[in-house]
């Protein structure tokens, strides 16, 4: 069985202060692209230039401690006679490195600038998006039958814990599962799973990071929801829980491409396989 957590938007569906079409939409979306590509150039020269910068810093300490030991092997009489000249080294060791610092210091500022200019670059090309409320949803599909089990809604949105996650979780799991497929978020890597896991005697499988199509099945039903919400509206999590809840049949009743017997619903098979 497949476990996912979705965010998903209060109004999915990107309500406008003014209806767009499709064709419009389109080319808001190439010059958003476009616009993002630039932005990304910029940062993969910053990027570069600091890179640049850290490995010049790292040859610099290189040959200052270098210098320092060589220094030090010296005779005590020598060590005496250089002392102004070591002196100065290590200034100007130290004013490098205040820079560098400096540099460093800098950079977390400047990552949060150009956040900022891509959401202003976002806004000016799409039109400002308007977010009521964010909700979290537990996507859990089975494996074989490719089923959607259930999709919990969690009004909390970003700040559903994992504790929300697994009782949701402890309602759909069948009673014979065998292997849980998730990815690795922090709602999935907990203790609390992991006791479940041994009450119910199932393995969970974590799917490789940044990987997202090793959880393939699970990825393209989110897809799937997502491409039927984009069409509805909504004005409150009730209504979106209802849409929720309209989904599953509709999704469980069409014919899927990925059973082994093309042609069938996810309850079809699923009831073929009982009559085996």
């Amino acid at each position: 069985m497949q476990a996912y957590v979705a965010a998903t938007r209060d109004r999915l569906s990107r309500t406008r202060n003014e209806k767009v079409v499709r064709g419009g939409r389109k080319s808001e979306k190439q010059a958003l692209w476009r616009a993002n590509q630039a932005i990304r150039e910029e940062r993969y020269q910053v990027r570069e230039q600091r890179k640049q910068e850290d490995a010049t810093w790292r040859a610099l300490r290189k040959q200052l401690i270098s210098e320092r030991e060589a220094f030090r092997a010296l005779p005590k009489k020598e060590r005496h006679q250089q002392r102004q000249v070591r002196e100065a080294l290590e200034r100007s060791w130290q004013a490098a490195w205040d820079q560098h610092r400096a540099s460093l210091a800098a950079r977390p500022q400047e990552n949060d600038q150009m956040q900022v200019k891509r959401q202003q670059v976002k806004e000016t090309v799409m039109g400002p998006l308007t977010v009521q409320a964010w909700s979290a949803v537990l996507v859990t599909t089975d494996n074989c039958t490719r089923q959607c089990l259930g999709l919990p809604l969690f009004i909390t949105g970003p700040k559903v814990t994992a504790e929300t996650v697994v009782q949701a979780l402890m309602v759909l799991l069948p009673p014979d599962l065998q292997y849980l497929i998730s990815d690795q978020g922090i709602h999935f890597r907990t203790n609390a799973l992991a006791q479940v896991a041994v009450q119910r005697d199932f393995i969970w499988v974590p799917v490789a990071r940044h990987r997202a199509q090793s959880n393939g099945i699970a990825e393209r039903f989110v897809r799937n929801l997502k491409e039927w919400l984009a069409c509805k509206k909504w004005q409150s999590s009730e209504e979106l829980a209802i849409l929720l809840a309209e989904f599953i049949p509709y999704y469980n009743a069409r014919p899927h491409q990925g059973l082994s017997i093309p042609g069938l619903s996810p309850d079809e098979f699923a009831k073929r396989l009982w009559l085996m």
